[in-house]
């Protein structure tokens, strides 16, 4: 091969400069749409794979379970010991060191369930978990005292209904009837009790055959409106 002359060296090296510019200009450019995207949007997290921990487990031995079909009211009779079973700790008042927010809707069979207030919430409001609700408009508070990740299994086990990879309450994958879940409008097809709670996801599950999925998936909600 010939020798490159100087010149050609200079221009050879210019090019791939450039192009080594533009990829990374490209690479940040993305990072940071992901990330103010995530932090400016009123609507939903920027849309990405959520974060994966371990499944939950089996919740049905959980005290005061609801293995029962819909609608699931708020549950507190037996809340302080559910509360010890998975290893989360009656509150006295919201925690502040993790104060995040995310919308949940469910569906089964076709129908809308209602998210009921006072999730995680004692008698009388003596006491409060870390995951709770305060009205019915679906949305999820995550306040803890604590630096920690919390997951939506531990969501379904505060409120004890059951949740798992094939059954939410007493509802289980049967024939053509499937359980299924999304994230932002992204469908999330590992066991939903492994997703990790994160600022302003719009969370749904389905129950029921594929004609009685939601159409269109709800991919936002406006926490804008709702003050959180």
């Amino acid at each position: 091969m010939a020798a490159m002359i100087p010149g050609r060296r200079l221009r050879a090296a210019l090019v791939v400069a450039a192009v080594l510019l533009l990829a990374g200009c490209g690479g940040s450019g993305d990072d940071g749409a992901a990330k103010t995207g995530a932090g400016a949007t009123s609507t939903a997290a920027a849309s990405s794979a959520p974060q994966l921990g371990p499944a939950f487990g089996s919740m049905t031995a959980l005290p005061g379970a609801l293995a029962s079909p819909p609608p699931w009211p708020a549950n507190a009779g037996k809340l302080q010991l559910r509360l010890r079973a998975i290893g989360l700790e009656p509150l006295r008042a919201e925690g502040q060191v993790v104060h995040i927010h995310q919308h949940l809707d469910v569906y089964a069979n076709g129908k809308k369930v209602t998210i009921p207030a006072n999730i995680g919430i004692g008698p009388e409001q003596a006491f409060i978990s870390d995951l709770h609700t305060h009205d019915a408009a679906g949305i999820m508070h995550v306040e803890s005292p604590t630096q920690r990740s919390f997951s939506l299994g531990q969501f379904f086990a505060v409120w004890g209904v059951p949740l798992g990879a094939s059954c939410i309450g007493s509802l289980c994958e049967t024939g053509g009837k499937q359980l299924r879940a999304w994230v932002n409008g992204d469908p999330v097809t590992a066991d939903p009790t492994r997703i990790v709670l994160d600022e302003h996801q719009q969370i749904v599950l389905a129950y029921g055959t594929a004609a009685q999925m939601p159409e269109p998936v709800p991919a936002s909600f406006d926490f804008t409106k709702a003050g959180v």
